[in-house]
């Protein structure tokens, strides 16, 4: 699909699909590696989680052995990799941040050049649950007390869209069977919610209008995180699910969408542990010189991101709950 197509489809529905983003010998050595690291995080042995009954952070690591978890963080941390059971993970999980697939793409919707303008910001993962759990409809950065009139200041909604910068992008690669935990109402990242929607249960089991996102092994799902959706995670038991949930973001924000990008990405902890980064396993096994481009590309996104923490100061949460 061309860059151009992308961009317009991700403007007017707040979405895009990708199918076999990652191709199937790719697929099988990370979900390998995401399989070791939920174990990790199950069995309590690495305590950057996300718990059920809780959707937004930060989250109690205790609650996680009572509760159970639906989500793990930090992959891209040297600490959760110097964990886990087979080296080889360490490189499947940098290669599926740093790779050309996702960053490829990534730069081709936010019109810029992946080895120059790229931020390192979030790579996390979503698991099933013990429970059926859901998380109530929302969008990432904008309240839910918000009025309307501040809804269309955020979203920019009288922006054309030759103005419309797109300042970072969000994505879910499955690595399962059967993902169909996203549910979004395409077009509403580009308007303030109706009187049905602000009037609806946040827990409502639909919504009028609403899309449910259906991946397979190797699919990918790039979305404006401001798009009005929420999540319906289903039990271990009935299915597993092994979804990779990241963010990149573009340099060069300035003002508001700079400080609304450092809050998104820092409110989740990352800055504890980014000079730590270790990318030497990134590229190994590649083509000579294939390792080093994607080290650099890693390194220089990485200080981007380090910069914007040295420069944002305390930013908070975006959300509550």
């Amino acid at each position: 699909m061309p860059a151009s197509t992308l961009r317009d489809q991700l403007h007017r529905d707040g979405f895009v699909v990708i199918r076999s983003l990652l191709p199937a010998p790719q697929v099988a050595p990370l979900r390998a590696a995401a399989a070791h690291a939920a174990a990790l995080a199950r069995s309590g042995g690495w305590p950057h989680v996300r718990t059920v009954g809780k959707q937004f952070p930060p989250w109690d690591p205790a609650e996680a052995a009572t509760r159970g978890i639906w989500g793990v963080q930090g992959l891209n941390d040297p600490a959760l990799h110097a964990l886990l059971p087979d080296p080889r993970d360490r490189g499947a999980l940098l290669r599926a941040y740093f790779g050309d697939e996702v960053l490829g793409v990534a730069a081709e919707l936010m019109a810029c050049d992946p080895n120059r303008d790229l931020v390192m910001e979030l790579h996390n993962m979503l698991v099933a649950p013990p429970v059926d759990f859901a998380l109530r409809w929302h969008r990432d950065d904008i309240p839910p007390e918000a009025t309307a009139e501040e809804e269309e200041e955020r979203l920019g909604v009288r922006r054309a869209d030759s103005e419309r910068e797109q300042w970072h992008t969000q994505w879910n690669l499955a690595l399962c069977d059967g993902d169909e935990s996203l549910i979004v109402v395409p077009g509403s990242h580009r308007r303030a919610r109706t009187e049905a929607e602000r009037g609806a249960d946040p827990l409502a089991p639909s919504l009028p209008g609403q899309l449910v996102v259906r991946l397979g092994p190797g699919d990918a799902v790039f979305y404006d995180n401001n798009i009005l959706h929420c999540g319906r995670y289903v039990a271990a038991s009935a299915r597993e699910r092994l979804s990779l949930h990241g963010t990149v973001g573009r340099a060069g924000a300035g003002g508001k969408s700079r400080s609304d990008r450092a809050r998104n990405v820092l409110q989740h902890g990352v800055g504890a542990w980014v000079d730590r980064c270790d990318f030497e396993a990134l590229g190994q096994g590649e083509e000579e010189g294939e390792g080093e481009r994607l080290r650099k590309r890693a390194e220089e996104m990485r200080a981007r991101l380090v910069q914007l923490g040295r420069e944002s100061g305390d930013v908070g949460y975006s959300l509550t709950g």
